[in-house]
């Protein structure tokens, strides 16, 4: 009988195992985070994971926002679900936040046995590093990294929470909870007003910021700086240049056009006026989506700017998402090299390869299809102004979380909308696309030129 049980279960990993082998790395991929989404959804709605009833479709919300790292949510998480529940989440957060495929990649090296070429190839779908970069230092870089800085951070924040006067075993889990969800740039928090309550507090401030900036710039930067550190290279590669370059220029602008035009601002104290402006421009850029003062009575220009922070959102191959501060530098020096007239495509005097022209250009085009395309169903289902929906949906493909306020006022139709753009925000739009209309590749067939007027 026993010998009948084992040969059963083989026979079903055996199957299990064909099936995954049989689709694409980024058919994998989003057949991972499914079933992550769907187990998550799953022990949510365990009677003990919760606080009150919450519904079905609710928990496949908080689920799907979870996983994807982006913060939105129709219920209150410290309000609705237990610590149980609460554990779920974060757990949920974790996965996403470093990527499904990771922790099994990792426990392989640990082990010391290789990675498979299946392996290998879901991860590179996974994760965009550029050419030279070896799959198993980064892996180890991003684990490491991980577990280091988001433990760093619980400790400051136990310590910034414990000053403000906050009970001893809330302030353990909330630093916890708060310093994954940071370093994830989820956006998750067990304060139903995010951290409007902590918006002249230097050491929250400063904490939350730097975790979520961390977990932006990506590991490609981690890795190439320890690269570098233990002298295995002696250059920065030009994508980490990039990376940060864009990513201070973009800082600093969103900070500046918040200080200087959101009248909301200018009631804070004038000593954190420019801590809360630059708050607000880091967690639209990086994707976290926690803020220290209410959003929905902010100006229209400066809504637009935090639109296009979060369109544009984080780093390659780290925690956040949105379209990619790489993606942006490309597409400009697309557009400058064209108006000047150049036959190569560069910025910064380096020639930017034609396969990155094409990612970068059909990743804007997607992403600009997918706002659209929620956006018109949102304002066909929904009762809330154009503004509002616009900054839902792109703070939804964006993995962001921020909100005017209307996320748990969306009907069924809505929320359904929002939980298709939030899981394909994770994914990645080429990715998602990938994954549902590629197909294997079969015999060439040779096609003929026809030139197209633009």
């Amino acid at each position: 009988m026993e010998h009948s049980k084992h040969s059963a279960w083989h026979s079903v990993l055996l199957q299990y195992r064909k099936f995954q082998l049989s689709l694409t790395p980024q058919q994998n991929l989003l057949f991972g985070f499914a079933s992550y989404t769907l187990i998550g959804c799953a022990l949510l709605s365990i009677p003990y994971a919760q606080n009150q009833s919450v519904s079905s479709i609710d928990n496949l919300f908080v689920a799907t926002s979870a996983i994807s790292t982006t913060g939105l949510v129709t219920v209150s998480i410290s309000d609705s679900y237990s610590w149980f529940g609460q554990f779920i989440v974060l757990g949920l957060i974790q996965i996403g936040g470093v990527g499904y495929m990771t922790f099994t990649s990792f426990v392989m090296l640990s082990l010391k046995s290789d990675l498979t070429h299946w392996h290998q190839r879901v991860l590179n779908s996974e994760f965009s590093m550029p050419k030279g970069f070896k799959i198993q230092d980064f892996l180890r870089a991003v684990i490491v990294f991980t577990v280091c800085i988001e433990t760093l951070g619980a400790v400051a924040l136990f310590i910034a929470f414990r000053a403000k006067g906050i009970e001893h075993n809330f302030a353990i889990w909330s630093s916890i909870f708060h310093s994954v969800s940071a370093f994830c740039t989820a956006g998750f928090g067990l304060y139903n007003n995010s951290f409007e309550s902590f918006y002249g507090d230097v050491a929250v401030n400063g904490i939350i910021s730097a975790l979520a900036i961390l977990g932006s710039l990506g590991f490609i930067v981690v890795t190439d700086f320890w690269s570098r550190l233990t002298r295995k290279t002696r250059v920065i590669s030009f994508t980490t240049k990039i990376i940060l370059l864009t990513t201070a220029v973009l800082s600093a602008l969103g900070t500046l056009v918040i200080y200087f035009l959101e009248p909301a601002v200018q009631h804070v104290p004038a000593s954190t006026r420019l801590m809360v402006s630059f708050f607000q421009s880091m967690t639209a850029l990086t994707t976290v989506g926690f803020n220290t003062i209410p959003l929905s009575n902010f100006i229209l220009p400066v809504l637009l700017v935090i639109v296009l922070l979060m369109y544009v959102g984080a780093s390659p191959s780290g925690t956040g998402g949105g379209m990619k501060s790489t993606t942006l530098v490309a597409l400009l020096a697309i557009m400058t090299s064209r108006i000047r007239g150049k036959s190569s495509v560069t910025f910064l005097g380096k020639a930017i390869p034609l396969d990155r022209m094409y990612v970068a250009t059909s990743t804007f085009i997607l992403y600009a299809s997918v706002i659209f395309g929620a956006t018109f169903l949102l304002s066909v289902s929904e009762n809330f102004s154009l503004q509002q929906i616009l900054f839902e949906t792109t703070s939804a493909i964006g993995t962001v979380g921020l909100s005017l306020g209307i996320t748990s006022a969306l009907s069924t139709a809505g929320k359904i909308v929002l939980i298709v753009v939030m899981f394909i925000g994770r994914m990645g739009v080429i990715t998602f696309g990938l994954a549902i209309l590629a197909k294997r590749k079969r015999a060439q067939h040779t096609t003929v030129e026809a030139d197209l007027a633009v």
